[in-house]
């Protein structure tokens, strides 16, 4: 068992498998709605419910920027819950049954209504889902990681196991999707049937985080734990936190870059490859590659640091696009090319998440204010402004290259729009994610940042 310090005081914790279990538990409930949206919703919206891409790749986008105010708003809730159960879990708790249901009603577009009236509801549907219900229980989780400790390694296996049941996740809805859908009578109720089973399993997966975590760390200045941090001051705090910035910004990317790779596969696969059905079997190879690499990763983030190993991932993942360009309508090899980019993943996801609890040390060294909450959101708001521009430039990217849903046959323009989503604009954006990276060196830092943290709150 791993042993810390909490609250920069000499008691001990240790963090078991079960909690680690659970934690992660959190993110395979998130992700049944999160791939759903990013890797089919686009397709059902065109390809089932006959709307436009380019006006639904809009609504998105707008929806994004609405995210900010959502996002900000839920991240000072959280920092100002005070609750026998603590600031985050109790919210896991309260939208559990939400989720499910938002989950439904994404997929639940009615036949009967005429193009407009299908634009207003994806637009109320999809902001009510993704602004108000995903940011209620998302921003509350991915805070959850830096109150259950403050141990930069442990941090990291609680990360490992947030993203490896978050790629089981993707994994199922990619396989599960398609088939059930089919079995339900291939239908746009069909789409409605299946996932209402997908938001029942995410109910008590969020149980399940609820009852199997535990909030331990508290801030160094107690004054924290009586009085509330004026919003302007925990904002101010977050803007002057440059760390928190850059791993935002490196979010923003890594995110623009799944949305795209991954809405992109569906329309890969039945245009270039001929058959979508090979959406689950491309899927599987990245995510089990990145599973399995995942569960090796630890020693290597313990030694090398996150930010090393984030690179060295995101290098492997440029090398897997160049293989997947050359594959043209080879299964094969394009199958190689995924399993390579779900090892270069592995390296992004394992570190990612962490990292940004990392800053939240920083920020509280640097300005005296800690605000899990408000830094959570902000970056929540970064990867799904991300999300949303990715599933935008998909929608943009499509409609520029003449691409009709349905059609039989698509023109030489749509077939490079599709090859152009799937490989070479992630490739690009890959590398501007590296760049990014090399101006991230809190790993050498933090150690001495906590010392003095604790040191803070020993003196109070």
């Amino acid at each position: 068992m791993l042993k810390e310090s909490v609250n920069y005081k000499s008691k001990s914790l240790s963090v078991g498998f079960v909690e680690r279990l659970a934690f992660g538990c959190g993110d395979l409930a998130n992700n049944i709605v999160y791939s759903g949206i990013s890797t089919f919703l686009l397709f059902y919206y065109t390809n089932v419910i006959g709307v436009g891409a380019a006006a639904v790749g809009t609504i998105m986008l707008i929806s994004r920027f609405l995210d900010c105010i959502a996002d900000l708003t839920m991240g000072v809730i959280v920092d100002r819950t005070k609750s026998k159960y603590g600031k985050a879990r109790p919210w896991i708790l309260r939208m559990a049954i939400p989720f499910a249901i938002g989950a439904v009603l994404l997929f639940s577009v009615p036949m009967s209504f005429g193009n407009n009236a299908k634009l207003v509801y994806i637009f109320i549907t999809y902001n009510l889902v993704s602004t108000i219900i995903y940011t209620s229980i998302n921003v509350p989780y991915a805070t959850l990681n830096a109150l259950i400790t403050q141990d930069q390694y442990e941090r990291s296996v609680l990360s490992i196991f947030r993203m490896v049941l978050a790629t089981v996740g993707s994994m199922g809805i990619a396989l599960l999707t398609l088939p059930m859908v089919k079995l339900f009578g291939n239908n746009p109720r069909a789409w409605s049937l299946t996932f209402a089973v997908f938001g029942l399993v995410a109910v008590f997966l969020f149980l399940f985080t609820f009852l199997g975590t535990k909030e331990r760390v508290k801030p160094a200045n107690k004054k924290q734990l009586e009085t509330n941090i004026p919003i302007k001051d925990g904002v101010k705090a977050l803007f002057n936190n440059k760390y928190w910035a850059i791993i935002t910004s490196a979010l923003v990317l890594i995110f623009i870059i799944m949305t795209i790779n991954g809405g992109a596969t569906v329309y890969y696969a039945q245009t270039i490859l001929g058959d979508k059905n090979l959406v689950g079997i491309l899927s599987t190879a990245m995510n089990l590659a990145q599973i399995v690499t995942m569960f090796l990763i630890a020693g290597f983030i313990k030694k090398h640091g996150k930010r090393n190993i984030m690179i060295a991932g995101s290098v492997i993942t440029i090398f897997a696009y160049a293989i997947m360009a050359l594959s043209g309508t080879n299964v094969q090899l394009l199958l190689l090319g995924n399993i390579i980019k779900g090892i270069g993943g592995a390296g992004i996801a394992a570190c990612m998440f962490a990292m940004v609890s990392d800053t939240i040390e920083y920020g509280e060294w640097k300005t005296g204010i800690r605000t899990e909450g408000l830094i959570n959101s902000a970056s929540s708001f970064g990867f799904k402004v991300g999300g949303g521009l990715g599933a935008a430039i998909i929608g943009w990217i499509l409609a520029a290259g003449g691409y009709v849903g349905g059609a039989t046959v698509q023109t030489a323009s749509s077939i490079l729009a599709i090859k152009s989503l799937y490989i070479y604009l992630p490739m690009i954006l890959t590398v501007i994610q590296i760049a990014i990276l090399f101006l991230y060196k809190l790993d050498k830092e933090y150690p001495s940042i906590l010392q003095e943290l604790r040191a803070r709150g020993n003196s109070n």
